[in-house]
C-alpha cells in the first residue's frame, strides 16, 4: 500500500486528469488535478486479484448465482457499520448517480419537488431537473465553520409540492457526519412532509478518527419511507465499474424500485460485482483503514497550509477526502479567487456555485492523491495569494 506513489494517469481517458484543461483551461502537463471524486491511488490487491482471475479466464459473460455478492454486501454492513442488511432488499443500479435518478423516477411524478439540503453534490440537481422535477433547496446554516441543519426555516419552505428527499450523510462538500440527532430530525422532518427519504452514504467508510457515521437505517420511524443508497465505488476506487446498491427493506417501496428496473431492463455490470465482493472482505478492510489514515494525514497538511493564506478558511473534514474551502475572507469576487487558482496555481477543483445555494464563494479540492501532490498544490495556493501574506 504506496499511496505516495504518483501514478500518470494523464492519456488514459481520466475524466479527472484528461478534461482539466478542456473543461477548467488548467494546462494538462503542469496542472494538477483536484476536482473530480475519484482517488489517485491503485485499488487494493484483493480487487486487482478478482480483475486478473477474469482475465486469466477469458470469457466475459453473463453474472449469474449472486448469493456471494450479496453476502459480501451483508458481511460489510454488518462488520463496519452495525446495519444488518437482508441479502433480497439489494437492488445493484449502473452508480449511485444512476441509482438517484432511479428513485426520482420511481417515486415522484413530473413537476413533483425534491429536497435538498445545500450546498451539496451537484449531480442531485442534475438528475432531478432532467426528470422535470423541481429541486428544492433547504440551505444550511453555516455556523462556525461548520454546516447545521435548520429545520425551523425548512419547514415554512414547505408547499405541499415536495415528495422526496435526497440526503447526502457524510456530506459532501462540507465533510459532516451528521449525529444521530440530526439523522432522527431529517427523519422526523420526512414524516412531518410525508417524503420518500433517499440516503446516499457513498461516503461512510471514510470517515476520520474521532468520528462515527451512523446508516440512517438505524434510525426509528423511518423505515417505511427509506432507501438507502451505498457503493463501493468511492472506498475502493473503482467508480469506472460504475456499481451501485440501492437498499430498500420497505415491500411497498421496494416492488415499485423492482418493477422499474424490470421496465428499463437493467441488469448490473460483471465486473463491478466480482471486484465488489472482492473488495467487502477482511483485505479489503485492512486496505481502507490505512487509507484513512494517509487521507487524515493529507486532510492536516492541506487544512493548516490553507489557513495560513489570509481570508482563506479549509472546512474541517469530518469525513470524505473533499477539502471545501471558504474564500469569501479574502474580499475578491468568484472570478478573481477562481482565476488565481486554476492560472496563477494552476489547480482544477469544483466551482462551489454547481453545488447549489450557499457554495458561492467555495471551492471544491480532491486530497485523495499522494501526498507530494497534496504539498505541491498548498505551495502554489500560498504563492497564488501570497500578496494577502
Amino acid at each position: 500500500m504506496n499511496f505516495d506513489e504518483i501514478i500518470q494517469r494523464r492519456g488514459t481517458h481520466s475524466v479527472k486528469w484528461d478534461m482539466m484543461e478542456p473543461i477548467y483551461g488548467v494546462p494538462a502537463d503542469e496542472g494538477i488535478s483536484m476536482w473530480v471524486a475519484d482517488m489517485d491511488f491503485r485499488a487494493p490487491d484483493c480487487v486487482q486479484n478478482a480483475v486478473a482471475r477474469m482475465q486469466e479466464h477469458g470469457i466475459y459473460g453473463y453474472y449469474g448465482d449472486d448469493k456471494a455478492y450479496r453476502a459480501a454486501i451483508c458481511w460489510w454492513m454488518e462488520h463496519r457499520h452495525g446495519w444488518a442488511v437482508d441479502p433480497g432488499a439489494i437492488f445493484t443500479t449502473h452508480g449511485l448517480v444512476n441509482g438517484t435518478a432511479m428513485c426520482v423516477e420511481t417515486f415522484t411524478n413530473p413537476g413533483d419537488g425534491v429536497v435538498l439540503m445545500t450546498p451539496v453534490y451537484h449531480a442531485f440537481a442534475k438528475v432531478i431537473k432532467a426528470n422535470n422535477r423541481k429541486v428544492i433547496e433547504c440551505p444550511m446554516a453555516l455556523v462556525d465553520g461548520r454546516y447545521h441543519m435548520d429545520f425551523a426555516a425548512w419547514d415554512a419552505q414547505m408547499d405541499g409540492s415536495a415528495k422526496m428527499l435526497v440526503l447526502c450523510s457524510p456530506h459532501n462538500p462540507g465533510g459532516r457526519v451528521w449525529t444521530v440527532d440530526e439523522l432522527q430530525q431529517v427523519a422526523d422532518f420526512c414524516r412531518r412532509h410525508d417524503l420518500v427519504l433517499v440516503s446516499d452514504e457513498i461516503h461512510h467508510d471514510l470517515v476520520f478518527p474521532g468520528q462515527k457515521h451512523t446508516p440512517m437505517a438505524l434510525i426509528e420511524g423511518v423505515a417505511d419511507r427509506l432507501v438507502m443508497m451505498t457503493a463501493t465505488t468511492k472506498t475502493f476506487n473503482i467508480a469506472g465499474s460504475h456499481s451501485g446498491n440501492v437498499i430498500i427493506h420497505d415491500p411497498a417501496l421496494r416492488a415499485k424500485f423492482e418493477a422499474r428496473m424490470m421496465g428499463l431492463g437493467l441488469s448490473p455490470n460483471s465486473f463491478g460485482l466480482f471486484m465488489a465482493e472482492a473488495a467487502y472482505s477482511p483485505e479489503g478492510a485492512a486496505w481502507v483503514d490505512a487509507l484513512v489514515a494517509y487521507l487524515d494525514g493529507n486532510r492536516q497538511i492541506f487544512d493548516a497550509g490553507v489557513n495560513a493564506i489570509p481570508g482563506l478558511k479549509s472546512m474541517h473534514l469530518e469525513a470524505t477526502y473533499l477539502a471545501w474551502v471558504d474564500f469569501s475572507g479574502t474580499g475578491m469576487a468568484r472570478a478573481e479567487f477562481t482565476q488565481r487558482v486554476e492560472q496563477q496555481a494552476q489547480i482544477a477543483a469544483n466551482h462551489g456555485p454547481t453545488f447549489g445555494h450557499g457554495g458561492e464563494n467555495f471551492l471544491r479540492f480532491n486530497l485523495a492523491t499522494p501526498r507530494p501532490l497534496v504539498e505541491q498544490a498548498v505551495a502554489r495556493l500560498q504563492a497564488a495569494f501570497g500578496d494577502l501574506q
